[in-house]
């Protein structure tokens, strides 16, 4: 009788430590699990601004983008750059010089097979952009049009202007290498608040590109990105 108790303590405390064991793997395996599962990020260049500069040197400019992987479906997303842009209109030809950013967050609608990081999105932008316009060239409009009700000398610079707007845009980000992504976006822009230079209009933003007479704008880019994983695919 008391052998068989002894037996049974054993194999009771064997299953106990045995149980315990595999409770502290289950839980050194969990702890080795990076944090933040979903986190990736990825950086790259707007391709269409340097195309562009090729076939027209009166437009130049540099557009960086980046995103952040929050999940497989949200990411943060941003777009910073600057511009220098020479342009003729009927009556005038203007400078226009300044930097912008932008920052928002885009929502993958395409489901991924494991281990795919692909978007096809669509998302919001908050822009901001800070330029200055240099008038090279100006003969006077019959209707005041632009200039009201003095004239302007060629050479007259406005400086310290600004220019606020939300954006909405849908895009695309397909993955051609191993963490190398090839891009595009069109963006749907809508002015909130500027300032305006005096006796001028707001003919061309920085970041918002051509100004309608309803504040709108459209815009678009082909981007080139590297995704840095900070975890295992999933």
């Amino acid at each position: 009788m008391n052998l068989r108790l002894i037996l049974f303590f054993i194999i009771s405390l064997s299953f106990c430590l045995n149980t315990k064991a595999q409770e502290s793997v289950s839980e050194t395996v969990q702890d080795s699990v990076p944090k933040n599962k979903y986190g990736a990020f990825r950086f790259g260049v707007d391709l269409s601004m340097p195309i562009i500069q090729l076939f027209n040197e009166e437009q130049k400019g540099l557009e960086i983008v980046a995103d952040y992987r929050i999940n497989k479906k949200f990411f943060v997303a941003g777009e910073f750059g600057y511009e220098d842009n020479t342009r003729q209109e009927d009556h005038f030809n203007f400078t226009t010089k300044g930097q912008y950013i932008k920052a928002g967050v885009n929502y993958n609608t395409y489901e991924n097979w494991k281990g795919m990081y692909n978007q096809i999105y669509v998302g919001i932008r908050y822009g901001t952009s800070f330029f200055d316009y240099t008038l090279n060239d100006y003969s006077p409009n019959v209707y005041g049009e632009y200039f009201i009700p003095e004239l302007k000398e060629a050479g007259t610079e406005f400086n310290g202007l600004n220019a606020n707007w939300v954006e909405f845009v849908a895009g695309l980000q397909v993955e051609t290498f191993k963490n190398l992504y090839l891009g595009a976006m069109i963006e749907f822009k809508s002015m909130l608040f500027f300032k305006e230079p005096e006796n001028f209009k707001n003919m061309y933003v920085p970041g918002f590109n051509n100004v309608s007479v309803n504040d709108l704008g459209f815009g678009f880019n082909y981007t080139i990105t590297y995704n840095i994983p900070f975890s295992p695919r999933d």
